[in-house]
C-alpha cells in the first residue's frame, strides 16, 4: 500500500481495533508520510483516537504525521442516510436523538 500515490481509509475508528493494529497503522503512515497523499474519514473526534487505537502514546505519533501538511474538514449533521430516512417518514428525529444518547 506504500507504492499506491493516494489512499483512502474510510470510517476509522468505526469497528474497534485489534491490538496490534495500531502499531501496523503507525507503520503505514509513516511510510507514506511527506512522500503520498491518504484521505481519512472517522466518525471520532481526534481527541477519541487513543481509545479507537487502545494505546495514546502510538495514536498521538500518528496523528503528529497526519495532521502535518493536512487540511481537516468538520462535517457535523446527519449522515445522508438518516436525512434521507427522515424525509421518507421511515425515522422520526426522536428515535435518532435516543440512540445517540446511548452512544454517548
Amino acid at each position: 500500500m506504500s507504492q499506491l500515490p493516494s489512499l483512502i481509509v474510510d470510517e476509522l475508528g468505526y469497528l474497534p481495533s485489534e491490538a496490534n493494529a495500531a502499531h501496523l497503522f503507525f507503520q503505514l503512515v509513516s511510510r507514506r508520510y511527506e512522500r503520498d497523499s491518504m484521505l481519512m474519514t472517522s466518525n471520532r473526534a481526534v481527541s477519541e483516537w487513543g481509545m479507537v487505537f487502545g494505546d495514546t502514546v502510538v495514536a498521538t505519533a500518528i496523528l503528529d504525521r497526519l495532521l502535518h501538511h493536512s487540511h481537516v474538514i468538520t462535517i457535523r449533521g446527519d449522515s445522508y442516510r438518516l436525512r434521507e430516512k427522515r424525509r421518507s417518514g421511515l425515522i422520526q428525529q426522536r428515535s435518532v436523538d435516543k440512540e445517540l444518547e446511548k452512544l454517548t
